[in-house]
């Protein structure tokens, strides 16, 4: 049934088509998080203990999907969150991401550990694009990538707050994953078996960090995990000075990415943030913290008339997002929502998961009897 993108209807559809395409540890690579993954469940099930309450009779025949984020107008409430290593779920990674966004006129986030240059994203994507900056403890690479960023004129910068260590990504541990992939008697069944996969990977582009190669030899010519990544590269002094400093420095739109308490969402507003991201990282950080979601409410009462705030984390509907909306968010982003899609079907991949997403957004909007995204309040919901 699930032989092809035009059969997957939703974001499950997807996944199980990646399952399919993708040799084992990089599937999971992408499916697994923190500890006994509890977060990471939380994440998709908060928005289903959270019902709507629609209005009817309000002529509907037009609606507006377009949201002002990060200073930036894109035309539905859903942008593309930065994640890393796309190239390895399909050849054309990141380039297929950001022209699937740029299709649907919203945003796209690219990586530290990005596999596409930002200046070859630069000059191939025209949507608003986002980058995310993982702090190192080498300070001329972070100063590096700031600068090449500036030059390639990206409208907004995040910073990742909540991996000054690698979680305990226990699935990536039995599947022995690693950046270049290393394979063992233990893997190397998994690539056998997915031929096509291993055909794309080794006739084209050779896979790289394009941010970090030319000062990093971990990631691109030794095989490292994520986890171990975060823990040895990472600046782990990493504070709300430095934080201050990097917003200065970069003297434009700026969020804090991981923000989860109310404490650091009013500190963020202190050192002069646009934007937060409440996010745990898709539950690949810290196992049992709360959701976004969970959390979303009183982060926007207490700084969301200074900054945008962005739920980030477990959207796989369209009412997920309308959910969020309704809260206060400005806007929502997210990574596995696309990445199952990347992996099953490139950039077509990610163009379908897209239209089935905005699909929902227009239809459940109408359902819900509003013409544009402001009209979304906490009117509409119920929580059980």
């Amino acid at each position: 049934m699930f032989r092809n993108i035009n059969n997957c209807h939703n974001t499950k559809d997807f996944r199980r088509l990646a399952k399919k395409r993708l040799p084992g540890p990089i599937f999971h690579y992408i499916d697994g998080a923190a500890d006994d993954e509890v977060t990471y469940k939380r994440n998709t099930k908060a928005y289903e203990q959270c019902d709507l309450v629609p209005n009817v009779l309000s002529g509907v025949d037009e609606i507006d999907m377009s949201t002002t984020v990060m200073g930036q107008k894109i035309d539905i409430p859903l942008y593309l969150a930065p994640t890393a290593l796309q190239r390895l779920f399909h050849h054309d990674g990141e380039l297929a991401v950001g022209r699937a966004a740029q299709k649907f006129g919203t945003m796209f986030g690219l990586s530290s550990l990005g596999t596409q240059s930002i200046e070859h994203i630069a000059k191939e994507i025209t949507t608003p694009k986002l980058f995310q900056l993982y702090v190192h403890k080498d300070k001329e690479l972070n100063k590096s990538m700031l600068d090449r960023c500036k030059e390639s004129k990206f409208e907004a910068l995040c910073l990742t707050v909540d991996t000054i260590v690698g979680g305990n990504r226990e699935r990536d541990l039995y599947t022995g994953f690693t950046y270049p992939l290393k394979l063992s008697l233990k893997s190397i069944f998994e690539f056998i078996v997915k031929p096509s996969w291993a055909i794309n990977h080794v006739t084209h582009k050779k896979f790289e960090l394009s941010q970090l190669k030319d000062y990093i030899k971990e990631g691109t010519s030794i095989a490292i995990s994520v986890g171990e990544y975060f823990t040895k590269m990472c600046d782990q002094n990493l504070d709300w000075k430095t934080a201050e400093e990097i917003n200065k420095y970069w003297g434009g739109q700026f969020a804090l990415k991981g923000i989860m308490s109310v404490e650091d969402a009013k500190r963020a507003v202190d050192i002069g943030s646009t934007a937060i991201m409440i996010s745990n990282h898709g539950g690949r950080q810290l196992d049992g913290s709360r959701s976004p979601f969970d959390q979303l409410a009183e982060i926007v009462d207490a700084v969301g008339d200074k900054v945008d705030v962005i739920c980030e984390g477990g959207i796989r509907r369209g009412t997920h997002v309308l959910k969020a909306l309704s809260l206060g968010a400005k806007a929502c982003s997210g990574g596995r929502m696309y990445l199952y899609a990347l992996a099953a079907g490139g950039q077509k991949g990610v163009e379908k998961a897209m239209n089935n997403l905005r699909n929902e957004i227009e239809r459940d909007m109408k359902l819900m009897g509003v013409k544009s995204v402001d009209q979304l309040s906490r009117k509409n919901l119920r929580f059980r």
